[in-house]
């Protein structure tokens, strides 16, 4: 190249400014000319407060430690995921879903041959939290962070906040050489063959740029409203669109874990910060009322009688069409959302960005690369997807006398399943081998073998017990490995968590 490339991120936040810092550590300024504008008058939703593994991931390819970014941000390690009341009838008040480490690969035999061997109709253990170190963890409510002469990597995700996190991103990408445009947008600029050539300003500046990022949020100024990319619903699919949310106080002892709890139309999370709690209703506008929402949400988390005001939201749940088109990717939001549950938003925004530079130094910033990553990010998306519709799908609410609605009962009866979902479901009912399963798939699954038990497990998602069952212990390798007391031994006899 004889001049650096003019690379144009359209929109901040957590999405913009993560791009911003990714690119400007993958490439030197001679390379790529980074430049980010957003809009003052535009506020930044400001509610995905919890990751996976995968932000750890991110910092660390950044160079930025915990001991920085953590207390600027009031940020919680996060270790597990508890649904409780999503599945009362199977007789599995709540469950967890821990990440997954290293020290797991010796116990996660024992937990996939315990599923199976239910599948079977014998009675052993399958609670997915007794079989994982993450999932102890979390049961005593201590930090995931060993010496360093541990022998094994943790994996683990954060609770932050979400407005704090994106000043702090912006602060060090500025501090990297991006330089930070603020100004409103007024008219895309394109050239005959339909690519985007600069961004004009309501104050008449005009933006040049070789390659353009959205991350505009559902507005998708670039990809939808000037490029007109399609926009894939998930509706059918997924019905939570909507949102309300509000805070309370810190906890005094804020647990490593995210606490989603199903209610009439949908489900609440809690998210626990060091400054605050975070607390949010998603719900489908088609079974329950903005107003209805409020009040059940306030109730759900005793602020009934508080004069503070909630925020709601609305969303909009798929993906776009190609999330490249032309010279211009989308990310976050304007690429598409899938609802908050298992906490991908940043997940997907990081996959999305790393294949896009993967691609670049592939391609030298042309778009051959384009049609392998438009596959890539779709089958990510894709992926989430199929796993989120599961908790949807087997719920098991209002059977058995346990409290249910329409609009888990809608969830429980919907037939609008992607085809890669229903081959999950039948190996799984059929007793096969759900690990080789996902392993054949083009596409690495976005939710991994342990992941999908971590669910189908939690959910109960198993045949009536057989009549004649064999002696205790017979089988059942959580009893004969002892795997909860070995984790517990560890976490609490020697000195390697905090």
């Amino acid at each position: 190249m004889d001049k650096p490339v003019r690379l144009v991120v359209l929109g901040g936040g957590t999405a913009g400014w993560m791009a911003a810092n990714l690119f400007a550590k993958r490439w030197s300024r001679t390379q790529v000319h980074i430049t980010l504008m957003e809009s003052p008058e535009i506020p930044i939703i400001g509610v995905g407060e919890g990751s996976t593994p995968s932000l750890k991931r991110f910092f660390k390819q950044l160079d930025l430690t915990e001991q920085e970014w953590m207390p600027a941000c009031h940020a919680t390690y996060k270790t597990n995921i508890r649904f409780a009341g999503w599945s009362p009838a199977s007789g599995v008040q709540e469950y967890s879903h821990p990440f997954y480490s290293q020290p797991d690969v010796f116990n996660e035999r024992t937990f996939f041959t315990n599923c199976r061997t239910r599948r079977l109709g014998l009675d052993v253990i399958t609670d997915p939290e007794k079989f994982f170190i993450n999932g102890e963890l979390a049961r005593q409510g201590k930090m995931p962070i060993a010496p360093p002469n541990f022998p094994f990597q943790m994996e683990y995700g954060y609770h932050f906040d979400s407005q704090l996190l994106g000043r702090y991103l912006a602060n060090v990408a500025r501090a990297r050489g991006v330089v930070h445009h603020q100004a409103t947008l007024a008219e895309v600029l394109r050239n005959d063959r339909g690519e985007i050539t600069a961004l004009q300003t309501d104050a008449g500046d005009l933006l040049a740029g070789d390659f353009f990022i959205d991350c505009t949020g559902f507005a998708s100024l670039l990809m939808q409203k000037a490029l007109a990319v399609p926009f894939h619903s998930y509706q059918q699919q997924l019905f939570n669109d909507s949102a309300v949310v509000m805070p309370t106080p810190a906890l005094a002892q804020p647990p490593v874990e995210t606490r989603s709890t199903a209610l009439s139309a949908g489900w609440c999370w809690q998210i626990p910060l060091t400054h605050r709690t975070g607390n949010g209703y998603v719900y489908s506008s088609q079974f329950i009322s903005r107003d209805q929402a409020e009040t059940e949400f306030r109730a759900h988390i005793g602020m009934s009688n508080s004069s503070e005001s909630c925020r709601h939201l609305s969303m909009r749940v798929g993906q776009l069409a190609q999330h490249w088109s032309h010279n211009c990717v989308g990310l976050g939001l304007s690429q598409g959302f899938i609802e908050p549950l298992e906490a991908t938003a940043l997940h997907l925004v990081q996959l999305t960005v790393e294949a896009l530079m993967d691609a670049w130094d592939d391609h030298q910033f042309t778009s051959n690369g384009r049609d392998h990553f438009n596959r890539t990010v779709t089958n990510h998306f894709d992926g989430v997807r199929d796993y989120i519709i599961a908790h949807y799908k087997l719920n098991t609410r209002g059977l058995n006398n346990t409290q249910g609605s329409d609009y888990w009962r809608a969830n429980r009866d919907n037939t609008q399943l992607p085809e890669s979902l229903l081959q999950i479901l039948d190996v799984w009912y059929r007793c096969g081998d759900l690990t080789a399963e996902l392993a054949q798939r083009t596409i690495k699954p976005a939710f991994n073998s342990a992941s999908w038990h971590c669910l189908l497990a939690g959910y109960g998602a198993f045949p009536p017990l057989a009549t004649n069952q064999p002696g205790q212990g017979k089988g059942d390798l959580y009893r004969e490995c002892k795997v909860a007391d070995f984790v517990e031994g560890c976490a609490m006899n020697f000195p390697l968590f905090l």
